[in-house]
């Protein structure tokens, strides 16, 4: 009996044993969280097989919806518990700021990672928090102006405008004559409604003024002589001669937008680069008329686009740092940058792409949006950015709405900025 107990007991031993060896000799695999469209999810599976067949690192694809609000939630889930997936995730640019005050991300620096690849003002302004690297551009989005090529020389216009003096000469000039043909033709329409989008536009118009948001990180100079000049800009844009469909601070937003110069019934658009494949396909009424530029300034060469796009970053608890930071080398070295322009028309974070021949054949726009992105400008890198957003689109849809001045909303708006920063403890 003692024997057949000794035997048990080893067996045991040996299959406990068993277990240990074989779950020591098991790693768990990198994990990577983006969402988007089923064909870039497809074409993402493929990038990360051929990274996998490159040096040997597993990555499992956590799938998330294309809806940007759910992306959010679901990464902001799992750094607040402190999960150590996903290892690697994409941040839209607006995020970034909360996220990385937060401490959830891991700076970048120590991993070998050469930020002179990238457009340098949006590693300054966007991927870099407390002077510390802490994400780099996968797909760049910023604003720019569509304008109609055909009509422009039709009616003796060598470029686009530069400034907004100009623009609205131009329309001044050009809505009247083609009106007699069609009466539903505007000057320029932009997305005014009440809405993220709105804070977009803004921020273009009062950075472009010489104003902005914030000095710093957290000091609101919203009612400042700038903004209000560029407001009240803005404001007659709608209701002062107007060159502004009277519906832009209800219902412009980017679609609204979009097909009302796809239709053929606007002189000048501002939008996102998506637009310019929309209004080059072949069943397009403009196809072949549009050109794109930088937007306007209040002066020549104060350009503005407020950044958009996604951002790749780190998890502060990844428990597979040095393979995650090989996974981010790869997806953003030039081979792989160029891949995401070509197959899925993604505009790239890196520099160099924007000088390849066969991606310039495959997306000549390209060139010129390498111009508007010199040029980016992202939203405040706050924690509470959310909060100043909701402010602002309150008091500036006001503005645009004839409820308020352009002094009273911003004065206003800054007051209430104030009041919520001092709730975060912030002086």
């Amino acid at each position: 009996m003692k024997q057949k107990m000794l035997f048990f007991l080893s067996g045991v031993f040996l299959f406990v044993l068993v277990l240990l060896l074989t779950g020591c000799q098991e790693q768990p695999r990198l994990t990577f969280m983006v969402g988007g469209a089923p064909n870039e999810l497809a074409f993402f599976e493929g990038l990360l097989a051929s990274f996998t067949a490159e040096t040997g690192i597993e990555v499992a694809l956590i799938r998330q919806s294309t809806d940007s609000t759910q992306r959010k939630q679901g990464i902001l889930l799992a750094l607040r518990g402190h999960r150590p997936d996903p290892d690697v995730m994409l941040l839209d640019v607006a995020w970034i700021g909360q996220i990385a005050a937060s401490n959830w991300l891991e700076p970048l620096e120590s991993y070998g990672i050469n930020r002179e690849d990238y457009f340098a003002s949006i590693i300054k302004l966007a991927d870099t928090y407390e002077n510390r690297l802490i994400g780099l551009p996968l797909y760049i989005d910023g604003g720019l102006l569509y304008f109609r090529r055909d009509l422009l020389q039709k009616h003796g216009f060598a470029g686009p405008p530069q400034t907004w003096s100009e623009l609205r000469q131009m329309a001044e000039q050009i809505v009247p004559v083609e009106r007699e043909q069609n009466p539903n033709f505007w000057g320029y329409v932009w997305q005014g409604a009440q809405y993220e989008g709105l804070i977009c536009n803004t921020l273009e118009f009062f950075t472009s003024a010489g104003g902005g948001f914030f000095n710093g990180t957290a000091t609101p100079v919203i009612d400042q002589p700038a903004n209000i000049e560029a407001l009240r800009y803005m404001n007659e844009l709608i209701h002062k001669q107007p060159i502004s469909p009277p519906n832009t601070f209800t219902d412009m937003k980017e679609e609204e937008v979009r097909m009302h110069f796809h239709n053929g019934n606007a002189m000048f658009e501002r939008n996102w680069p998506y637009a310019w494949g929309l209004h080059n396909a072949v069943d397009s009424p403009v196809k072949g008329k549009v050109g794109i530029a930088p937007l306007p300034g209040f002066m020549t060469g104060k350009s503005a686009s407020t950044l958009g796009g996604w951002h790749i970053v780190m998890s502060k608890f990844s428990d597979k740092k040095p393979e995650a930071a090989s996974l981010i080398k790869y997806l953003t070295s030039a081979p792989v940058q160029k891949k995401l322009s070509l197959k899925l028309g993604w505009n790239p974070g890196r520099v160099d792409v924007y000088e390849d021949e066969e991606v310039l054949t495959a997306n000549p726009a390209l060139k010129d949006l390498k111009q508007v992105f010199n040029n980016a400008v992202p939203r405040p890198i706050i924690p509470y950015y959310s909060n100043v957003s909701q402010i602002l689109q309150k008091h500036v849809s006001a503005a645009l709405a004839n409820r308020a001045t352009p002094e009273e909303s911003l004065k206003k708006a800054q007051s209430e900025v104030q009041e919520m920063i001092k709730s975060y403890g912030i002086r």
